[in-house]
């Protein structure tokens, strides 16, 4: 057992370990039910200190907010190697593990947080997020400057992850009855693979509009190979029962 003093820390380390409480506590229960008594003596400090390194809860959880975002900014980075079906699923997997590790949490993010005049600074976080997650699939495709419908394609897909993570994380924890038809009802696994079947179904349906989304298509594919991620969605469309009278 220790009997020393506890350890003073300098204030840039007392906000720091303040903003990872918060940003655990926050991460499984949502942000309006954490009272800063809580976060105070998760950090092993007293209520007034809080205070002396954040005006208030508001501040600090935009802080955690912000910490959020850029873990979750970290999920889309992936190096350029290997076929970009697998490369998309890895980052689709490391997408959901921060769902499932920060539930209440990036609910909030997405949806713009509980607190009153929190919204168009935690709308300016998140558009960072997607920004970021933009340019590296853009990176990923090996297009530094994109036509109108790839930017339409990827800025989609990206909008379709976050819609399909958040409905994911609505049908945890309710009734069964009531979870019939959320995303909950389809594996986790499953998700993060349809993602990038959606991603490649995006562009494909654009490409028939557009001889440059063609070319983008024909590259993606020729680098997949015959067990791919690609040829799984081919696959698994040419295994379709057909459509009987």
């Amino acid at each position: 057992m220790t009997t020393g003093a506890r350890r003073r820390m300098g204030v840039e380390e007392r906000r720091e370990q303040l903003i990872a409480v918060a940003l655990d506590l926050f991460s499984h229960r949502s942000p309006e039910d954490v009272s800063i008594d809580e976060i105070a003596e998760a950090a092993g400090i007293s209520r007034p200190l809080v205070y002396h390194y954040f005006p208030g809860k508001q501040q600090l959880y935009e802080a955690a907010l912000r910490r959020a975002a850029e873990e979750l900014t970290t999920r889309f980075v992936e190096p350029h190697e290997g076929p970009l079906g697998a490369r998309l699923l890895r980052v689709m997997e490391r997408f959901f593990d921060f769902v499932d590790e920060h539930g209440p949490g990036f609910s909030a993010l997405m949806r713009g947080g509980p607190a009153v005049g929190s919204a168009g600074r935690t709308g300016a976080m998140i558009d960072d997020v997607r920004q970021a997650a933009y340019e590296q699939i853009l990176a990923h495709l090996d297009v530094p400057r994109p036509a109108a419908r790839l930017e339409l394609v990827v800025r989609s897909w990206i909008s379709l992850a976050e819609t399909t993570a958040l409905l994911w994380l609505d049908g945890r924890g309710v009734p069964r009855a009531e979870a019939v038809l959320r995303a909950e009802r389809v594996p986790r696994a499953e998700l993060e693979r349809q993602l990038v079947h959606d991603f490649v179904a995006l562009a494909a349906v654009s490409a028939a509009y557009d001889e440059e989304m063609a070319a983008v298509v024909r590259r993606m594919l020729a680098d997949e190979p015959e067990d791919g991620m690609f040829a799984d969605l081919v696959g698994r469309l040419m295994a379709l029962p057909p459509v009987r009278a």
